[in-house]
């Protein structure tokens, strides 16, 4: 093996700083002793071929990288992430940026080995300055590319929706609550985005949505951090994402059809936010929009408050038995939606990776991946 071993040692360093580490973490974490860290980050020293692998494989990164001679672009987008959002992120929420775009690579490239790569993310057309209106003229043509009709609403299909446009999209638990999602366009991964799945669940499908419209229409940022408390008339790249997401959740063409909701009571507000799997401020403010409730009707509805208890999650079906529900929504904490894990089982079974490889893609250790094999009722091969 030879490699540049001051190019290695750069890149360890480089990923070692944005992920707020120092070498006694790191060796802690990998079990490579510190001085030896310390000679293979000033290049003094080669790594064994099992280092190699171990360290990338706690940087989640593809080993090829750091034996190659590419220098920037794994780097690109999370340094431009850190130099203008840096003391947004905890070390924790580095690490889950990091499992994330990780995540969004393994995904790409299990979909290429498996002869199913995603549709390419559609191009949108904006005319006039209004930017609110760019967010509703985005939602439309979205939804037409779908093939949805102008009188329906997605209802719990947006994550699938959003894959169908080539968008790699992941719930995964950050400790800022302030942070809605993060949209990444990777030069490997392509669009990529981050939901916050400390958020309510309904909220998250807004953010998705919200971030989806940053894919679709800021292409010319490489990275978007979006701030709930930034959803204001002040940003309008944040407005005009906010109308994206209202518009194709909650089409007016389709809320044009629904029951008067001026005559709706308190019970029938939660029965529709449930039907629609929206929280009452979004219905709220997508009804007043249309034209269809009175100022004081919209602050009346966006008081209403659903329990946790009542919100289902698209992703957790209503018909999993309790322990295997509390277990994927473990996985889905952790980022590793029951769409990916599936994904990587059928990749193990077709050859594509080894079991220990199936570790690796499921952020797991090999015990565990057993356990994850079981909760999905999956075999795996008597040789592993």
């Amino acid at each position: 093996m030879s490699f540049d071993l001051a190019a290695l040692g750069q890149k360890i360093q480089r990923y070692r700083a944005q992920l707020q580490l120092t070498t006694k973490d790191v060796s802690a974490a990998t079990g490579i002793e510190e001085p030896l860290l310390e000679r293979i980050e000033n290049g003094r020293e080669k790594p064994s071929g099992d280092q190699i692998l171990i360290l990338a494989d706690f940087f989640r990164c593809d080993y090829k990288f750091f034996i190659s001679n590419e220098k920037v672009a794994p780097f690109e987008q999370t340094e431009n992430l850190y130099r203008r959002y840096g003391d947004e992120f905890s070390a924790q929420d580095r690490r889950a940026v990091q499992d994330f775009l990780y995540l969004c690579e393994t995904e790409r490239y299990l979909q290429e080995a498996l002869g199913r790569l995603p549709l390419e993310t559609p191009s949108v057309r904006l005319s006039g300055d209004f930017y609110k209106d760019h967010g509703f003229q985005a939602a439309s043509q979205v939804r037409t590319y779908l093939g949805y009709q102008t009188h329906e609403a997605p209802i719990a299909e947006l994550y699938q929706d959003l894959r169908k446009l080539g968008i790699h999209v992941f719930r995964r638990a950050l400790g800022n609550s302030n942070i809605s999602g993060i949209c990444i366009h990777h030069p490997v991964g392509g669009p990529c985005l981050l939901v916050n799945y400390s958020e309510d669940v309904y909220r998250q499908r807004f953010s998705a949505a919200h971030e989806a419209a940053h894919a679709l229409i800021d292409k010319d940022e490489e990275v978007v951090v979006s701030f709930f408390s930034e959803w204001t008339h002040k940003n309008l790249r944040e407005v005009r994402a906010n109308s994206f997401a209202s518009a194709y959740l909650l089409p007016p063409s389709f809320l044009q059809r629904i029951p008067d909701p001026r005559q709706w009571s308190e019970e029938k507000i939660r029965e529709w936010c449930r039907r629609l799997f929206v929280n009452a401020e979004a219905l709220s403010i997508a009804l007043k929009a249309s034209g269809l409730i009175s100022d004081a009707q919209q602050q009346r509805f966006r008081t209403i408050r659903l329990s946790r208890d009542s919100k289902i999650d698209p992703e957790l079906p209503d018909d999993l038995p309790p322990l295997s529900r509390e277990r994927k929504q473990a996985l889905l904490r952790a980022g590793l939606s029951s769409r990916y894990v599936n994904l990587c089982f059928e990749a193990y079974h077709s050859g594509v990776i080894s079991a220990a490889r199936l570790a690796e893609v499921l952020l797991a250790d090999e015990r565990d991946v057993l356990a994850i094999a079981n909760l999905f009722g999956v075999r795996l091969n008597d040789a592993d």
